[in-house]
């Protein structure tokens, strides 16, 4: 193996932007992933991670040729060696969102073989937005945003992304070395603040440092004792006319305004008739469901499949008035047998990792005339969308919107028909 290049600083001239925050630039006849740069830009990137293989990750850390679209970092805490949080902070809105727009139809074109223009739709705002963060704690009981690629912590709650609210005395108390704090802001703007315990050793495993990192994640994952510290620990959420009531820890969009925005384009191209049969996959606490339950009518059904049995606790107190809607909590994969038959509409709102094979083959084995797709990465995104092609579907719409302001990360809904 040839010497690493880490430490090296190296001029480029980078390329096109990748699925991951960065953009691509080579020297030497290697690929260099440079993060904090922007398309067509020459750069002094600092190489900080090379492991010998076909490419290396580097920090721009002098622009020698700026972009016209680059504009002063709105996020005092990224840049080079800072906070993972904004990766797009240095790009004006229109370079952020034909960033997006860019990666998206490259992983349509690469993965699903589908060649179409993507718009990436703005709310306006691109500080202010996020209602639900994540923070770590570490050793030194100091709350934190994880840097990029690392487990170590920047301490300065500056991100703009959540209003100065969120973060309001948090910077100031001393809390359990490696716990998580989860904040939610809900519709009313009250804040809840829960401190969640650190997750518990395991002994070490013998299968080395891949199996190793898995562990962790299932731990962090796994369910974990919390005390609330500020507010209820229930953050009420508001919908269009509907109130729910759920963990401040669960899961909800970050975005204050993507919830009702979603749901009306669900609603529109689900297109769902008196008396359909509905399945809605990866319900959560049954926003889409909701959505869609009218327009089932009280001879029609929304069957709504989703793991988080506290998601499905909060989605059947909030849809009490809904007779069509019933909330099942159950692994989509293991629930689908049970489903009823023939339906017209499946709506799918998957985690990162997308839906997979198993799930999409099922969806069309179950022949509905309409799919709704939901995703917010552009790679698994992209890989269901051409398994549902290979099942005799067509994409009929797809809208991208720039949910995530000042990150590389987009969401993207698609209507498919048969």
């Amino acid at each position: 193996m040839s010497e690493s290049w880490t430490g090296r600083v190296l001029e480029v001239v980078v390329g096109a932007p990748g699925h991951g925050g960065f953009c691509v630039g080579r020297h030497e006849g290697r690929v260099i992933f440079v993060r904090h740069s922007l398309p067509g830009e020459t750069v002094r990137a600092l190489v900080t991670e090379d492991t010998g293989g076909s490419f290396c990750r580097a920090d721009a850390v002098e622009i020698v040729d700026a972009s016209p679209e680059r504009i002063d970092r709105l996020c005092p805490i990224a840049g080079p060696g800072g906070s993972g949080c904004c990766d797009l902070s240095h790009a004006g809105e229109a370079g952020a969102r034909a960033w997006k727009a860019a990666v998206v139809s490259d992983q349509l074109r690469r993965i699903a073989h589908v060649e179409t223009d993507v718009d990436v739709e703005t709310w306006g705002e691109r500080t202010g937005w996020r209602t639900r963060l994540r923070l770590g704690v570490g050793d030194d009981g100091r709350a934190g945003f994880h840097r990029a690629r690392s487990a170590e912590l920047v301490t300065d709650l500056a991100c703009p992304q959540s209003p100065v609210a969120a973060y309001d005395g948090l910077a100031d108390r001393t809390w359990t070395p490696g716990a998580d704090l989860a904040v939610a802001l809900d519709s009313d703007d009250e804040r809840h603040v829960v401190e969640i315990a650190p997750p518990t050793a395991s002994p070490t495993s013998r299968g080395g440092a891949r199996r190793g990192a898995s562990s962790r994640r299932a731990r962090r994952s796994a369910p974990r004792a919390h005390r609330v510290v500020v507010g209820s620990g229930r953050a009420r959420q508001r919908v269009a006319d509907r109130d729910w009531t759920v963990d401040a820890q669960g899961f909800w969009q970050a975005h204050r305004r993507a919830p009702d925005r979603y749901s009306a384009v669900v609603r529109e191209w689900a297109d769902v008739r008196p008396g359909d049969t509905v399945w809605d996959l990866y319900a959560g606490a049954g926003v889409f469901a909701a959505a869609v339950a009218d327009d089932a009518g009280s001879t029609g059904s929304v069957v709504g499949v989703e793991a988080s049995a506290d998601a499905v606790r909060d989605g059947r107190a909030a849809l009490t008035d809904l007779a069509a809607v019933d909330l099942r909590a159950a692994p989509v994969e293991r629930a689908l047998a049970d489903l009823p038959s023939s339906p017209a509409t499946v709506i799918l709102d998957p985690p990162r990792a997308g839906a997979g094979k198993t799930v999409v083959a099922a969806v069309a084995d179950a022949g509905p005339r309409r799919v709704v797709h939901v995703g917010c990465d552009p790679a698994s995104f992209a890989r269901d969308l051409g398994l549902y092609l290979r099942h005799g579907y067509r994409l009929e719409h797809l809208r991208a919107f720039d949910a995530f302001p000042l990150t590389s990360h987009v969401e993207c809904i698609a209507a498919l028909v048969r």
